[in-house]
């Protein structure tokens, strides 16, 4: 892993120097938008929504929508006024419960690192959190912007989350009308929670959609349905890269639940696809020389009749 923030927790009098890495990833399969007809890919203009041109980078700014539709443009002096900062400390404000925090709030994990002498103060904060069941709640600068994050332990390692603010959390705005609830349907209900009780294991659950795209698009490819594009590779290596791409997901999410890793069909259609190419290669070199040796030929005949 590669650390993305280097800073330090303090709490009191007490600094520990950390490095940051970012605790998860996606391993979802992403779609390029292409032409259904020819498999080109979609480009997009930037276009002025009012006289209908294209416009450069260099002159676009950042507007700000207000409710009635009106557009307030900030110029740069404008935002280098905002309150940022480049603050490399993790400020441990309190420790609280950890059940007072709603899982709600809760938006990125991070894994924090100790540095160099940071060793042991870091062991004993990790200690007094697990010993106390509390989190500590923080303020952090990342991207310059400052938010709330709170600190806990999982598996022996400080993981930090960043938080929503209050105000991003929706209130539901509908009302739930159950009616009269009988005892034994209460009952009941009980019942149906005891017969599903157990322990969470997240390893009893997968995420098979890759593998049913990665199924569909080998299928294609063996069915040879295509599309050849400027951005081809004449073996189709594009194609191979993105099954192998697809293939390492699908190893990746194995590997991450124990279970053996899946066995590399990428290879052998480069392999195959690769045979093919040096073939016709060869058959195009052939083909040529009797090309040759025919107009040699054509050329030693003229000449005699003209002697």
């Amino acid at each position: 892993m590669r650390a993305i923030w280097k800073g330090a927790v303090s709490f009191g009098l007490v600094s520990v120097p950390v490095k940051l890495y970012s605790a998860t990833e996606s391993h979802d399969v992403s779609f390029r938008q292409v032409h259904a007809k020819d498999g080109g890919r979609i480009k997009y203009q930037r276009v002025c929504s009012i006289d209908g041109e294209e416009v450069p980078y260099s002159d676009i700014a950042k507007g700000y929508e207000t409710e009635d539709g009106e557009m307030v443009i900030l110029t740069e002096d404008d935002l280098a006024n905002l309150p940022t900062t480049s603050s490399r400390e993790i400020a441990v404000e309190k420790f609280v419960p950890s059940d007072q925090i709603d899982p709600l709030l809760f938006e990125k994990s991070y894994y924090l690192e100790p540095e160099g002498s940071g060793a042991k103060p870091y062991a004993l904060l990790r200690q007094a959190l697990l010993d106390a069941d509390r989190m500590a709640v923080v303020t952090v600068a990342l991207r310059q912007r400052v938010t709330t994050a709170v600190l806990r332990v999982r598996d022996d390692v400080i993981v930090l989350q960043t938080m929503m603010w209050p105000d991003e959390i929706r209130k539901p705005d509908f009302s739930i009308e159950t009616g009269e609830v009988k005892d034994a349907e209460v009952k009941m209900a009980h019942m149906l929670v005891d017969t599903l009780a157990g322990d969470f294991d997240p390893s009893e659950f997968e995420d098979d959609y890759a593998e049913a795209v990665q199924a569909v698009v080998k299928a294609k490819i063996e069915g040879g349905e295509v599309k050849r594009t400027e951005t081809s590779a004449k073996s189709g290596g594009e194609v191979v890269d993105l099954l192998a791409a697809l293939q390492r997901s699908v190893d990746a999410a194995k590997s991450s639940r124990g279970e053996s890793e899946a066995k590399p069909t990428a290879k052998k259609t480069a392999k195959k696809t690769a045979k093919k190419a040096t073939t016709k290669k060869s058959a195009a070199k052939k083909t040529a020389a009797k090309k040759t040796t025919a107009k040699k030929t054509a050329k030693k005949t003229a000449a005699k009749k003209a002697s």
